[in-house]
């Protein structure tokens, strides 16, 4: 079995949580693909190394990420593209995405024997009509269309398949798939959606009416929305915190689920609920 360990150095101690990832893979006798910009970090180990990313995720058979739920999302489109798993070990904050977290490596011993299920999770289409071109983005977790930092508010003209569903005046919109629910949209006030399923989630941000909420769209539903601002707003789009574009007043940006997919990989058997309650909630004593 080849692996290809994707590492965010970025975080607090995932130099050693990396390395010792290494060291129980080869113990199970997996071997591991990295980037040869690692190789400094962790001289002596024995990893095979590719200068391009691509090409090691072509090349492996499962990819581990180590960091939190934004390094999954930072590797999701390139496995998708290959069709290949995401294995998250989170030594990050919430990690939503993450089927393990740092003290739990020694569940990586299911992976030689296939004691593992994948979930399969939706992804988000993303095309912006611009006067020169049309711009097509991929989104795991959401797409915002939001007023820059001293932008007033905005008004959003939301349509369904080019008929009327609703319009908000609001800071901003976001469009969420499942997995996205448990992030901005969250905090924005949207529902918790089960990951596997297949539906869009559009959140207001701040909307400046007390009838505003957030809707669930079904899979097959082709939204587009035009923001626009009396006062020359700066508007912006975010896809996934990754990608920032400006966006001109006016512009038709739609949303569709992808033909892609992401293969998460699980080796525990908590159900999604679980997971929410242990990161969001407080664990309940006795019955």
């Amino acid at each position: 079995m080849n692996v290809a360990v994707v590492p965010n150095l970025s975080r607090n101690r995932a130099v050693y949580y990396t390395r010792k990832l290494i060291q129980k893979l080869r113990k199970l006798e997996i071997i591991v693909f990295m980037k040869s910009e690692f190789q400094s970090t962790f001289p002596n180990q024995k990893i095979v190394l590719f200068s391009n990313t691509a090409e090691m995720i072509r090349s492996c058979d499962i990819i581990i990420a180590v960091g939190g739920d934004g390094t999954i999302i930072h590797c999701a489109r390139n496995a998708a593209a290959a069709e290949k798993p995401i294995l998250g070990i989170n030594i990050g904050r919430l990690g939503f995405i993450a089927g393990l977290e740092s003290d739990e490596m020694n569940c990586l011993e299911k992976l030689t024997n296939g004691d593992y299920t994948i979930e399969n999770r939706m992804m988000l289409d993303v095309c912006v009509d611009l006067a020169e071109k049309q711009k097509r983005f991929t989104a795991f977790n959401d797409a915002v269309l939001a007023r820059g930092t001293l932008s007033r508010i905005l008004d959003f003209k939301v349509r369904l398949d080019e008929a009327k569903v609703c319009d908000y005046r609001a800071d901003g919109l976001i469009v969420s798939t499942p997995t996205g629910s448990t992030a901005y949209s969250l905090s924005a006030g949207g529902p918790i959606i089960d990951p596997q399923m297949n539906c869009l989630l559009l959140s207001p941000i701040c909307p400046h009416s007390l009838l505003n909420r957030p809707v669930v769209f079904g899979p097959d539903a082709k939204l587009s929305v035009h923001p626009h601002s009396d006062y020359e707003s700066e508007i912006i789009l975010t896809i996934d915190g990754e990608i920032f574009l400006k966006i001109p007043d006016g512009t038709k940006v739609e949303f569709s689920k992808s033909r892609g997919i992401v293969k998460i990989l699980k080796l525990k058997n908590n159900n999604f609920y679980e997971i929410v309650t242990d990161k969001l909630g407080e664990r309940r004593v006795g019955p």
